[in-house]
């Protein structure tokens, strides 16, 4: 039986290196409070659950209000068009680990943009 030498495999971890960021955009939604996801063409993504985790750079969100943001929930809660600069998980259910910068972006572009579903109200 061959045995890899300690550094190879060192030399295997490193290769791995972090996790590559990617850009997502399309509908972002604060339904209520502590409660975030984006839904792109590829599916819905959860940022962050009431109680439960939340992903890193929760603080860069932008005051999604004072750009174009639908209310659907008390005087702030609802969605919006973003793009995000993100680090995601597929395990168990996809998800938003890390946001490294968000722009908001007009409705239209996701409103116009076929491969997005309309958000959920």
């Amino acid at each position: 039986m061959k045995r890899f030498a300690p550094s190879l495999c060192l030399a295997f971890l490193l290769a791995a290196g972090p996790a590559l960021a990617e850009t997502r955009c399309g509908w972002i939604q604060n339904p209520t409070p502590g409660n975030w996801w984006l839904t792109d063409a590829q599916g819905e993504w959860t940022i962050g659950t009431q109680g439960g985790a939340q992903a890193e750079g929760m603080d860069l969100l932008p005051d999604f209000t004072a750009g174009e943001w639908v209310v659907t929930n008390g005087s702030s809660y609802g969605y919006g068009c973003a793009c995000l600069e993100v680090t995601t998980e597929h395990g168990n259910g996809q998800t938003i680990t890390a946001i490294m910068d968000v722009d908001q972006l007009p409705l239209k572009r996701c409103t116009a943009d076929s491969a997005l579903s309309p958000p959920n109200n």
